[in-house]
């Protein structure tokens, strides 16, 4: 059946909104030839727009030709602003930026000791972290001149809830992430939404990254600690209780135990996490400076690197090629991105050896890349995720 006019109208809004917003300032003949509207029908959306404030007059064009310049529309910008946080076991670092991922100002402040975090063991000692990174936001918000805060998109590690999209721990995570939600919600007028880290840095990598082009792919997330996240056809699959691609705790040869339902360390994450990869470097002679922000494993792999450490990286690349393995027998992605700051310090190098070690444990042909964006990749999803929710509820029709 035919839309009714009022549906025709919203329709033809959102098509107009969603190419001004991926081709930039438009004039109203280059949206007509984009919708494939008639002029008059361009016309009039062009001023439901304008009344709506998603759209204004930012320009001329027409130098060239005779007659009067064309106006140029485009989106305003500061309709909202938007906040993305990268929640670390020791660092928090926020984003804020305008309604079209414009950055505005960013920050960051530590929690603890590298690798150890703060408030890991007791709920009380929650209460200064929270404080110190909602500080961190409001701090960061009010540098930008943010003063229309629509929404807040946050990665941090744990099992996001499918049913009521709050953060639960995985095992040893600090009291003070599930406590920071909540305090967020409760102080702010704004949106708030929480994602796990290593999903919105797969969104990342797709649409930003070294999985472009892939609706189907495996994110091996290897950092201060390890996950995976899983996009097949075109979708994050979180799994039935939001902890889809916990590869942390899968058991794999090589541990020396096994993991428990509270302790990944007898997983795959006591092979392939940071202070693991470390350890491995010292016993093939590979000299790693510690007390910087990066984890200790990716200085140790750009340091093998540079020295043709081979024994150290076809022994890292063994390891790492168990838990792609075990990914690549049960989901078959054809890719795997090795990402955070460990994936992308070893980069082809690396992933190249992985492969070929892959390739020797599995029938299934899975190529293997190094991720693109490194770390910054959480920060990054974060904000895509959170943009892409602002725009969807922004550019919804008004009620009639």
């Amino acid at each position: 059946m035919p839309a009714s006019p009022s549906t025709a109208r919203a329709i033809n809004d959102r098509l107009a909104l969603r190419f001004l917003r991926d081709e930039g300032p438009l004039t109203a003949g280059q949206l007509k030839t984009l919708t494939g509207l008639s002029r008059p029908t361009v016309a009039d959306l062009v001023e439901r727009l304008r009344h709506t404030g998603l759209v204004r007059v930012v320009g001329e064009t027409g130098a060239q030709r005779r007659g009067p310049n064309a106006k140029l529309y485009g989106l305003v910008a500061d309709r909202a602003h938007l906040a993305a946080l990268d929640v670390r076991t020791d660092s928090v670092t926020v984003l804020v930026t305008d309604l079209l991922g414009a950055e505005l100002a960013r920050a960051s402040t530590p929690m603890g000791e590298p690798g150890k975090g703060v408030g890991t063991g007791r709920a009380e000692e929650a209460g200064p972290a929270v404080e110190r990174a909602v500080a961190l936001l409001e701090r960061t918000v009010a540098e930008a001149g943010a003063t229309r805060l629509h929404s807040v998109g946050i990665g941090a590690p744990g099992l996001i809830d499918p049913s009521t999209g709050e953060l639960r721990d995985s095992g040893g995570l600090p009291w003070w992430h599930r406590r920071l939600v909540a305090a967020l919600q409760q102080r702010l007028t704004a949106i708030v939404q929480v994602e796990n880290e290593t999903n919105v840095a797969a969104i990342a990598e797709q649409r930003e990254g070294a999985a472009r082009g892939r609706d189907t792919f495996v994110l091996l997330w290897l950092g201060q600690g390890v996950g995976a996240a899983l996009v097949l056809d075109g979708r994050v699959r979180r799994g039935a209780s939001g902890g889809a691609g916990e590869i942390g705790f899968l058991p794999v040869p090589g541990t020396g135990g096994l993991p428990s339902a509270t302790d990944c360390d007898g997983g795959f994450h006591a092979l392939t996490g940071s202070a693991a990869i470390a350890r491995l470097a010292a016993r093939h002679g590979v000299a790693v400076d510690g007390g910087g922000t990066e984890p200790a494993g990716a200085v140790a792999v750009r340091a093998a690197l540079a020295a043709g450490a081979d024994g150290f990286l076809d022994e890292l690349a063994g390891r790492i090629a168990l838990g792609a393995a075990s990914v690549s027998a049960v989901l078959d992605p054809g890719c795997v991105v090795l990402g955070g700051e460990i994936g992308r310090a070893g980069g082809a190098a690396l992933a190249a050896r992985v492969e070929e070690r892959l390739a020797g444990l599995s029938p299934l042909r899975t190529e293997v890349r190094a991720g693109a964006l490194g770390g910054g990749a959480v920060l990054r999803g974060a904000l895509l995720t959170v943009r892409d929710a602002a725009q969807e509820q922004l550019f919804a029709p008004e009620p009639m």
